[in-house]
């Protein structure tokens, strides 16, 4: 009786040696802004994943912006990569596509599962490598203009439709102390990213970066030129304060709801920043306000533009499994698992409903708040799009405009020494590709 009981526990002590040896750790590098609403709703996410698989373990690591994506850069060239991290599906990214550093969805997953998602979202040809390296949870369009329609109206102006509109509000809303037009670029990325692309859309359309790619084209041409004095006039014409360029991403949506601009440019994911924080109970911009006073309109009509109405516009950002992972591994199943869990309904649901985006997952239901429900409207009215920047051309290249925006902002360089640097940079780039 004693010998079985002693195999008994011998072979119980076993047993739990091997389920603890089947925990797995995940590493994941997650992109979250600690003070946008839907903060507290991200990390109630990852704390139900983890309570409901105790055997698996999450390090999660979060960043925002620049720092996220110079982090994964350096995680990359070391050879380090988290094993599962957000990523854009085009070049902002580049690494993790060109260098196939994230495992193929479409055969990791199968077509069973991936058909529960929109065909824009599921298309390789839709992502640098051409492959499906990252499920998309939106398709974004990056350049909308938040619009304070109730002060307009109280200081006697209509929605713009034009520049000249734009123009016209100056005089009487500089007085007030009131931008126009809002757009904080300290962080680089936002003028080129959300304005500079649906210019050069408008200016010269994808036909034009078709042809630079091409060689049979380049920046230094009159259409780029061009372009770049839209955004130069911008700032001389006083429709956008030159001190704009010293503001912070995250300093933005808190001072245009303050009264310190008219109209705010961004992505259409900043919806986001205004809706009611859960954790507070309080919104930038309360839901009846969202519902009547503003509005989200497009660029207005630029002089000379050959492609009137078109948007920049991306497949969005999502998720994706490092490719360092073995096949087949408990490390995999794991990884699988979580993934399947944040594009769960459940939790697209939460995403809409926060304003982080309208989901690529086929029919997923939220209550949303008006500026939120304003968003899928907002491209039912303006369905023609053109590309991204920096969805289009290496960090070495739009690192270069980057800059060269923030210098036209600051009247420090001409449009024509820009669009000189930018070309300088892309022959250098495409040199060292060969």
């Amino acid at each position: 009786m004693k010998k079985a009981l002693l195999v008994f526990l011998t072979l119980m002590m076993v047993l739990g040696a091997v389920v603890a040896q089947e925990k797995v750790t995940l590493n994941v590098l997650n992109y979250q802004q600690a003070d946008q609403a839907g903060y507290q709703e991200d990390v109630a996410i990852w704390e139900k994943f983890q309570k409901e698989n105790p055997d698996i373990k999450l390090n999660i690591e979060v960043l925002f912006s620049e720092p996220y994506h110079q982090k994964l850069q350096v995680y990359a060239a070391a050879g380090t990569l988290p094993d599962v991290f957000y990523v854009w599906p085009t070049s902002r990214s580049a690494i993790i596509h060109e260098k196939k550093l994230a495992k193929d969805l479409s055969k990791l997953l199968g077509p069973d599962y991936l058909k529960d998602f929109s065909g824009a979202a599921t298309d390789p040809n839709n992502q640098l490598g051409k492959y499906l390296a990252m499920l998309p949870q939106a398709f974004t369009y990056t350049s909308v203009m938040f619009v304070n329609k109730k002060l307009l109206t109280d200081n006697g102006f209509d929605l713009p439709k034009t520049y000249d509109d734009l123009k016209r509000m100056v005089w009487k809303l500089k007085a007030k102390g009131i931008n126009v037009i809002m757009l904080p670029n300290k962080d680089g990325w936002p003028m080129q990213s959300c304005l500079f692309s649906t210019v050069l859309g408008r200016m010269a359309g994808d036909d034009f970066v078709d042809a630079i790619l091409a060689g049979k084209a380049k920046f230094t041409d009159k259409p780029f030129v061009d372009s770049l004095k839209v955004i130069d006039n911008l700032y001389k014409d006083g429709i956008m304060a030159r001190e704009d360029n010293q503001v912070g991403y995250g300093e933005g949506p808190g001072l245009f709801v303050s009264g310190k601009a008219a109209i705010y440019i961004d992505g259409d994911w900043r919806a986001g920043a205004y809706i009611t924080d859960k954790a507070s109970g309080k919104a930038l911009i309360p839901p009846a306000a969202q519902e009547k006073d503003f509005v989200l309109l497009p660029f207005p009509a630029i002089p000379g533009e050959v492609n009137p109405g078109v948007l920049s516009g991306i497949a969005g950002t999502g998720w994706a499994i490092s490719a360092s992972i073995p096949s087949g591994s408990a490390k995999e199943k794991a990884a699988v698992k979580l993934f399947k869990y944040l594009y769960s309904e459940e939790v697209q649901s939460i995403r809409y409903s926060t304003g982080s985006y309208v989901p690529t997952r086929k029919n997923v239901k939220a209550n949303v708040e008006p500026l939120v429900a304003k968003v899928p409207q907002f491209y039912a009215d303006n369905p023609k799009v053109c590309y991204v920047f920096d969805g289009m051309f290496d960090p070495a290249v739009y690192n270069v405009l980057n800059d060269g925006l923030i210098a036209i902002g600051l009247g420090t360089a001409t449009p024509e020494k820009v669009a000189a640097d930018v070309q300088k940079a892309f022959e250098t780039w495409k040199a060292s590709a060969k």
